[in-house]
């Protein structure tokens, strides 16, 4: 066993367990679909709960719901009245998610949108006291401004995969958009008098950001 993977066991071993639904959806996650590291996991899973109790957000947008794994995390944190608003753009994704939230305790938090959020989140009267972006890393920039205009005040936003497996130190080829997106985003955050901001070495790296 690697170091770091000592290091992941222990970490796992010495926080909250994972519930065994978000077990039993990581597994099947694992099993069925293409791309299972997508999903945020015991460790991610546990932190983005923990945030939400912290923040004690009312409203919540998710950009990039996958196997919904982060969205019933985040569902969990929340207060009785609290919802969370989750955007998938894959329509080939619901099969798979909706039933996972249809069938979980946190059903009646969870307001689930296949489409692009960029078209459907202005169009949603609702602000936002937290937002998680975790969609297409080419758009994180749109997804960043188009969430700067619906999140309240002292409101929120945690970015997913900023370190990019640490191709963010290197010079990407001229056609990887998508390191190249994650690149512009994180320059463009640094220089943003509008944000506090500080970037976490958690799993891909995330981006903790408030709005001013």
């Amino acid at each position: 066993m690697k170091e770091t993977d000592a290091i992941d066991k222990y970490i796992t071993d010495h926080i909250d367990k994972e519930p065994e639904y978000l077990k039993a959806l990581y597994r099947d996650t694992n099993v069925k679909l293409l791309r299972p590291r997508m999903a945020s996991g015991h460790l991610q899973g546990r932190m983005l709960k923990m945030f939400v109790r912290m923040i004690k957000p009312k409203n919540i947008l998710e950009i990039g719901t996958y196997s919904g794994y982060s969205a019933l995390c985040m569902a969990e944190g929340l207060e009785d009245d609290g919802k969370i608003y989750t955007f998938e753009i894959n329509d080939e994704q619901e099969d798979f998610t909706r039933p996972w939230f249809d069938n979980s305790a946190y059903k009646e938090k969870i307001k689930f949108y296949i489409g692009d959020a960029l078209d459907l989140v202005p169009k949603i009267d609702v602000a936002f006291d937290l937002a998680f972006i975790d969609g297409d890393k080419r758009k994180y920039i749109e997804y960043f401004e188009m969430v700067m205009k619906k999140l309240n005040p002292g409101g929120y936003i945690i970015a997913d995969n900023t370190l990019w497996d640490g191709h963010v130190i290197e010079e990407p080829n001229s056609n990887d958009y998508q390191t190249i997106g994650i690149k512009q985003f994180n320059d463009m955050i640094s220089d943003d008098e509008r944000v506090e901001k500080v970037i976490l070495p958690l799993r891909d790296g995330l981006t903790i950001i408030r709005k001013k």
